[in-house]
């Protein structure tokens, strides 16, 4: 039986491949390395604009990483499943649940880069909130590893803090998430590497996530979450 969490995926797949060959689901991978962002940039407070100018640009995006602004409809589907949890899913803890969040185009947006090499993708997301970024790193200390269940499909979501990213800005945290799902040879790991930076009121994501048996690109990675941080705090 298909999961909604696979369901996720092969929507979202169309999207990407607008400009990139699609994700390849269903691989096991073990992302390693630490995010070693070296770039400093001045903090300040992003403009009254729509989030949608404040994106970063598909152009920043390194090769080989072919990138594409996600259309509205595409980011409630992407947006959840970097945190391994769908919508509507139940996860236990109950208190370990992501917070709640505007999909809409004014509380969130989405650019996806692929490499389609290694079966890997940076995503860049913008969303507004005023929640303090410090709830959710007090979150993820004390909900490591949670369960999660979608559709009667359950996964493990494991959940770590790693060195901050040393860009300036109001506050910044960076993560390393593993979802677990399936058994046997239908397992799937799904392995990510997040830095996220809060400006004002807008939150800075970039995260690189694998299927395949790729290494994480730290080196792209924070030159994608870098060019993202300074046009919020530029624009």
């Amino acid at each position: 039986m298909t999961s909604r969490r696979t369901a996720v995926r092969t929507a979202v797949v169309p999207v990407v491949a607008l400009a990139a060959a699609a994700i390849l689901a269903g691989c096991t991978s073990t992302v390693s390395g630490e995010p070693q962002p070296s770039t400093t940039i001045a903090a300040g407070s992003p403009s009254g604009k729509g989030l949608s100018t404040l994106l970063v640009d598909p152009a920043d995006f390194p090769a080989p990483y072919e990138a594409i602004v996600l259309p509205a409809q595409a980011v409630s589907m992407a947006a959840p499943d970097l945190t391994g949890v769908p919508q509507g899913a139940v996860v236990d803890p109950a208190d370990c649940a992501p917070p709640a969040q505007d999909y809409g185009p004014t509380g969130t947006v989405m650019a996806v880069g692929t490499d389609n090499a290694s079966r890997s993708t940076i995503s860049v997301e913008l969303t507004r909130t005023d929640t303090p970024l410090d709830d959710l790193a007090e979150q993820t200390k004390t909900c490591r590893e949670v369960t999660v269940t979608d559709s009667g499909a359950e996964s493990t979501v494991t959940t770590e803090i790693t060195p901050a990213p040393p860009v300036r800005a109001d506050d910044t945290l960076a993560l390393r998430r593993t979802v677990r799902s399936g058994t046997g040879s239908e397992q799937v790991t799904q392995s990510m590497v997040t830095l996220i930076a809060q400006v004002g009121d807008v939150r800075v994501s970039a995260t690189f996530m694998s299927f395949g048996d790729a290494k994480a690109d730290t080196v792209a990675l924070d030159d994608v979450f870098t060019a993202a941080v300074q046009k919020v705090q530029n624009s």
